[in-house]
């Protein structure tokens, strides 16, 4: 994220559990700033980090995300600021791969989501509140050239892990591909995406 040139600092917002003590420690070795803050109710973990670093917009990457591309990010600020947007992302329709998610949204946006969001589900997930609402909120969003949400490039299961490796390996375990180059990987080796086509995605909004 730090090659990302429209973000002016990047934040680690992790738990206060010591269980990310490992974390906290990555994050003073490589220099880059964190917070600290609730486990379960991650919005007010974001509404707390985002005031303690004085922040007027916010861009939201979760940490299953490991093949984020800096440039899409960047993409998407620029949509969120030409759309003079409170909320905007690239899952609302969902278009990209799983696991290119981006969200960018205002500081007061975020304030108002902290303070009426009331649903379990709201807190976890930081981001319900706003397209769940869209009556309250300016939102703008952006897709792909075409429909790419067959493909699962985030983290949460032995699969996605193995997928995950498999793909740093076709780039000799390097970090500075883009997402359209893994798209060109997968129509070159179409069975890389079998290794967690089986993975089911969890529901966000589990009432």
């Amino acid at each position: 994220m730090q090659r990302a040139k429209l973000v002016n600092e990047v934040i680690v917002a992790t738990t206060d559990l010591a269980g990310d003590d490992p974390i906290v420690k990555e994050c003073t070795h490589r220099g880059v700033a964190y917070f600290r803050g609730s486990e379960s109710d991650v919005l007010d973990r974001y509404y707390q980090a985002a005031k303690a670093f004085g922040a007027e917009a916010v861009v939201r990457i979760t940490s299953d995300c490991p093949l984020i591309d800096p440039r899409l990010v960047d993409e998407m600020i620029q949509v969120f600021i030409s759309g003079e947007a409170d909320y905007a992302s690239n899952v609302i329709p969902r278009s990209y791969p799983r696991g290119l998610d981006t969200e960018v949204f205002t500081a007061s946006a975020l304030e108002r989501a902290w303070l009426e969001a009331k649903e379990s589900h709201q807190r976890e997930h930081v981001t319900p509140y706003f397209y769940e609402h869209p009556e309250l909120f300016r939102m703008a969003s952006a897709t792909a050239d075409a429909d790419y949400s067959r493909y699962r490039w985030t983290l949460d299961t032995s699969e996605d892990l193995e997928l995950i490796r498999a793909i740093y390996s076709r780039f000799d375990n390097l970090d500075d591909f883009d997402w359209q180059e893994v798209l060109a990987l997968m129509n070159r080796e179409p069975d890389l995406a079998d290794l967690n086509s089986r993975v089911v995605q969890k529901a966000v909004c589990a009432h």
